[in-house]
Order: C-alpha cells, then sequence, then structure tokens
C-alpha cells in the first residue's frame, strides 16, 4: 500500500471518529439538559406536594454574590501576607480581646467591604415563601441576604453583621457604625468595644439558634441543601435529624455525600432556582 493511499485512508478514519466523537458530546450535552428540566419539575412536583420545606443555604450561595470565603487557601494566604496571620486566627474572640485594632481592620476590610445586595437566589427563596413552598430558611451567611430579598422566617446560625452590641450596657448599633468607626468602635455611653454578634472561629454558636435549627429540620418533609453538602462542617450535625422524605442539593460541585440527595444539580443555585417559576 502506497503512502499516499494510506494516508487517504486514515483521512478517511478519522472523519469517522471526529464525526462520531461530535455527535456523542452533542447528543451527551443534549442527555444532561433533559435530564436537568427533569429534574427541575421533579424539584417543582416535590415542592408543591411538601408540607414543610426548608431551606439550607451555605457558602456556596455567598460565591454567587462574588464573596470568597477567608477560609479557601487562596484567599488565606492573601490575607496572611497582608496581616501577618492567618484568618483562623485573626478572625476570633482572642484577637478581638488581645488586638482589637488589628481585628476590627481586617474585619471591615476583609469582611464588610462586600456587595451585601441579596441575589437572584434569595429572591426566589422569599417568592417561595409568599407561595406557601417554603417555611423556614438556614444560613450560616451573616449578611442577612434572605431577609433583604423579603424571607421571613430566616435563621441565622452564625449572627448578623447588622447586629453589634456594648457588652457593658447592652447598646445595639448598627453596621454604618462599625464601618464609620476610624479604628475599634465604641459604646457613646460607657466608651466599651462594641461586638459585632457574629460568630467567630472556634466560638460555640447560640444555644437558642442551635436548638431552633434542629427543630426546622426535624419538621421538615423537604430539604433544599443549597450552596453546601451534607457533610458540612457547619451543618452536618443539624441533617442527621431530618426524618422526611427528600433531600434536593443545588452545588457547583458534587461531593461523595451527593449519594444521600434524591435529586442532585451540580450547579450554581441560582441557575436553578430561576427556572421554578416562583
Amino acid at each position: 500500500m502506497s503512502i499516499s493511499s494510506l494516508s487517504k485512508k486514515l483521512d478517511f478514519i478519522y472523519a469517522i471518529l471526529y464525526n462520531y466523537n461530535r455527535k456523542f458530546w452533542e447528543n451527551l450535552k443534549k442527555g444532561e439538559e433533559k435530564m436537568i428540566k427533569g429534574n427541575v419539575d421533579l424539584l417543582k412536583e416535590i415542592l408543591d406536594k411538601s408540607q414543610y420545606t426548608v431551606a439550607i443555604c451555605g457558602s456556596g450561595m455567598l460565591a454567587e454574590m462574588g464573596f470568597i470565603t477567608v477560609k479557601t487557601p487562596e484567599r488565606a494566604y492573601e490575607i496572611e501576607k497582608k496581616y501577618g496571620v492567618s484568618p483562623e486566627y485573626l478572625f476570633t474572640s482572642v484577637y478581638y480581646n488581645t488586638r482589637s485594632d488589628k481585628f476590627f481592620e481586617f474585619y471591615k476590610n476583609e469582611m464588610l467591604n462586600i456587595n451585601l445586595e441579596p441575589t437572584q437566589s434569595s429572591y426566589v427563596l422569599a417568592a417561595m415563601e409568599r407561595a406557601g413552598k417554603l417555611q423556614c430558611v438556614i444560613t450560616s451567611n451573616i449578611y442577612e441576604n434572605p431577609q433583604k430579598a423579603g424571607c421571613q422566617n430566616v435563621i441565622n446560625l452564625h449572627g448578623s453583621v447588622y447586629q453589634n452590641k456594648c457588652p457593658k450596657c447592652g447598646r445595639m448599633y448598627s453596621l454604618d457604625y462599625i464601618k464609620a468607626a476610624k479604628r475599634v468602635p465604641l459604646c457613646e455611653n460607657c466608651n466599651t468595644m462594641i461586638r459585632p454578634l457574629v460568630s467567630l472561629f472556634g466560638e460555640t454558636l447560640d444555644s437558642q439558634l442551635m436548638t431552633r435549627t434542629t427543630q426546622e429540620i426535624e419538621k421538615a418533609d423537604v430539604l433544599l441543601v443549597l450552596g453546601t453538602t451534607l457533610d458540612s462542617e457547619v451543618f452536618s450535625n443539624y441533617i442527621k435529624y431530618f426524618n422526611g422524605s427528600r433531600i434536593v442539593i443545588i452545588h457547583k460541585n458534587s461531593h461523595y455525600s451527593d449519594e444521600k440527595a434524591d435529586i442532585v444539580f451540580c450547579d450554581e443555585p441560582k441557575n436553578i432556582l430561576t427556572q421554578l417559576g416562583y
């Protein structure tokens, strides 16, 4: 066989393989689209039948705001390089009490200097609540996005940046007051350092919030897990109390614990929730 004829045969085989490969991926994509559409329809059906639906919102919901949490390796490295201390130590009660100037420098620059407006996901959750399809939102985020979007029954498991209290006299202060302070925000009544009512790393969570979270999950017959996983460091101890019938996960990254769910969407919550039509 001449080199010329061999070359033609190889070109022919290559063309067949190329077309087969292209059709394979096109069909796979169409299949995925049908599967996602089918899952969205199934999710709507599940929500329609549910008597009590609870949504759990994790750090993936913050990612929709463009906020990268300080625990991610890249962000933690940048912060340690900037402040000379890791965020795991900066954002603690020890640092708040002993290096308050540095604590508030970090807190205001890295935790408060972001876009705090609700995302599409939060507005959909509020619409679901108004439609009677969602009974409670439990969030680990500290920016009150669900409330600002219109949700009424919300548990801020880690507190809120909008709640700031003088530990001595109990006077409450706004977020704007904290941001406007030149260094350490002090109480106007007693000159005591104000404490943001957010959960710092290593602190025990508010026992009342923990109890409410457990009770809400126990009541649920459908659990929406948004922007987090069933094995979440924050939520796993509460999820074990779920005795309902359906678990739905919407999270950008797949996880080994996904197999425990009834429906899994490997996507940002906003891309799926907005398809529900609320």
